[in-house]
């Protein structure tokens, strides 16, 4: 796969990257949403000062992200006790 050099503007400021052709979409779609936050605290908050306003979208990025794991670890750890209910079903009807 080739490497494409792209600029990514997040808060008004651009950074420059070399990303793999399939990772575009997605590092662009990324930095959408990243202003997009950016701009609702700025809105929604009065919150001026650019560091203010990325530490509020990565706290806030951190808060989902450990919610999405807690589920996931939940998720996972219902389905293996139901394998654990269905292996024990199957050995007994042997």
């Amino acid at each position: 796969m080739s490497e494409l050099s792209i600029k990514i503007r997040i808060a008004e400021r651009e950074y420059p990257m070399r990303v793999k052709e399939a990772e575009e979409e997605r590092l662009r779609m990324v930095g959408k949403l990243l202003n997009e936050r950016v701009r609702f605290f700025k809105e929604q908050f009065g919150i001026q000062d650019k560091q203010d306003l990325l530490a509020m979208v990565a706290f806030e990025t951190m808060v989902d992200k450990l919610k999405m794991d807690e589920e996931k670890s939940t998720q996972l750890s219902q389905v293996s006790q139901k394998l654990h209910v269905l292996d024990e079903l199957l050995s007994s009807a042997k």
